[in-house]
């Protein structure tokens, strides 16, 4: 009995360490040697969403906003897979995506703040599904530029930055 237990605990050890591994593996793209996932933007104003990865998928939508905020769910070869804010996912050759950083706001209309604080006075009020350009971010704020306004937004406002991410 014994040495069955102890068969046991080893094998459940060796699975663990094996998961572990796969897990890292994961989390780092296999041609890009970039985190995975990461959020990148959509370089043009045409970007068709196929459903492999190659040309010769079907093309299932075309996005038609550029710097639109998408994240990177996988690699492969020169394609990349890709998620929108909606959570709809689809493969995109890398040359229709930039490292540029953008986020999208969320929800309701938001207040966009001349400092990271609730008290500080409103640059402007955002409309939900606004794009701007991500600048920075620490703790709970972000600081965006959308249209020539500046200013601090609820990181929990916006898409396109993890909540753990730090930019500076």
């Amino acid at each position: 009995m014994r040495r069955l237990v102890l068969t046991l605990s080893l094998i459940v050890g060796l699975s663990a360490i094996c998961f572990d591994g796969r897990a890292r593996a994961e989390t780092i793209g296999t041609v890009t040697g970039l985190p995975i996932p990461r959020y990148v933007t959509l370089r043009s104003s045409q970007v068709n969403v196929r459903a492999g990865p190659g040309s010769r998928y079907p093309i299932e939508w075309v996005f038609q906003r550029p710097d639109l905020p998408v994240e990177v769910v996988s690699e492969f070869d020169t394609w990349r897979k890709i998620r929108d804010v909606d959570g709809t996912e689809g493969w995109v050759h890398q040359s229709m995506l930039s490292g540029r950083r953008a986020v999208i706001v969320l929800g309701q209309i938001r207040v966009l703040h001349l400092e990271p604080d609730d008290a500080a006075p409103a640059v402007a009020r955002l409309e939900p599904g606004v794009i701007g350009k991500l600048e920075v971010c620490q703790n709970e704020w972000c600081e965006i530029e959308i249209s020539g306004f500046d200013g601090w937004i609820h990181r929990s406002h916006i898409w396109g930055v993890r909540a753990d991410e730090a930019l500076e």
